[in-house]
């Protein structure tokens, strides 16, 4: 399958400060970006691949996209298959092929870099857990939201496999505190999806947290601690089955599950320099 034509930002120090705008004000501004790949070049031969979550798009970690690419890194974002367009897309599109989506940016990238470091979030960060597992030579994770374990796994597939006899769709669910009409991940993504769809997530999710031993790289997991999709010791679960010898996990505070495209601390965004920079 031929990924969607990125788009290449040789400079992207233009977008200089974008930490200090409002989310939702640059989303206005963004509005032909929010369901585009991005490609930004950098400058000091080390390459992210930034994984975005299900239903959503690669301008879901843009904006941390371009921050990094302002301290020299080459960035990455693709579209998974079955993104960016309509819900119906995803109609039997696999786990697998997400993944094989994900596998061949990941090659392009390691042919022309010194080193390649993955980050995910949500769905996205189970994607990068299993390229880290194929590709050992990957130089560490960034891992945001990462659904180790979804609350009511067991019974959410058995009710979604009674659910698709009687309706093939589901809409999406937004706690009240959390799903403003202005939330960015809201904005940019399906509002509703294939039933089918999200039982290849819960499968992805099941696959990734089976061989989450095997990972070996440095890894840095970010969660929000009011996450209301993963189970309340999700973090904790993949920091202490997680393979990597030198690992960090930390929280942010009042967010949504899928919280870096909204973030306003630009905290978070630096700690994941300051992680990398060493790699």
């Amino acid at each position: 399958m031929n990924l969607p034509t990125r788009h290449i930002v040789k400079n992207a120090k233009k977008i200089k400060h974008i930490l200090f705008k409002d989310p939702y004000a640059q989303y206005k501004e963004d509005l032909n970006l929010t369901n585009q790949p991005f490609y930004f070049e950098g400058d000091n031969n080390t390459a992210i691949l930034l994984i975005h979550g299900w239903t959503s798009t690669p301008y879901e970690v843009r904006r941390l996209g371009s921050f990094l690419n302002e301290a020299g890194f080459t960035v990455s974002g693709p579209m998974l298959k079955g993104h960016g367009t309509f819900p119906k897309e995803l109609e039997g599109v696999s786990w697998e092929e997400w993944l094989e989506d994900m596998r061949k940016e990941y090659i392009r990238l390691r042919n022309s870099h010194e080193k390649v470091i993955i980050g995910g979030t949500s769905i996205g960060a189970s994607l990068a857990i299993l390229l880290a597992i194929e590709f050992s030579e990957i130089a560490g994770l960034i891992l945001l939201a990462t659904p180790y374990k979804i609350k009511a796994e067991k019974l959410a597939v058995v009710f979604a496999k009674t659910s698709r006899l009687i309706n093939s769709y589901n809409n999406k669910y937004y706690p009240p505190t959390f799903g403003a009409r202005t939330t960015v991940t809201r904005l940019i993504s399906y509002q509703s999806y294939p039933i089918e769809s999200a039982l290849e997530v819960f499968e992805l999710i099941k696959r990734s947290r089976e061989n989450v031993a095997k990972v070996k790289q440095p890894c840095l997991m970010i969660q929000s601690s009011s996450d209301h999709v993963v189970t309340k010791k999700s973090l904790e679960h993949l920091y202490d089955n997680i393979g990597s010898e030198r690992k960090e996990m930390q929280y942010v505070h009042r967010a949504y599950h899928t919280f870096i495209s909204d973030i306003k601390n630009e905290k978070v965004f630096e700690d994941i320099l300051n992680f990398i920079k060493p790699l």
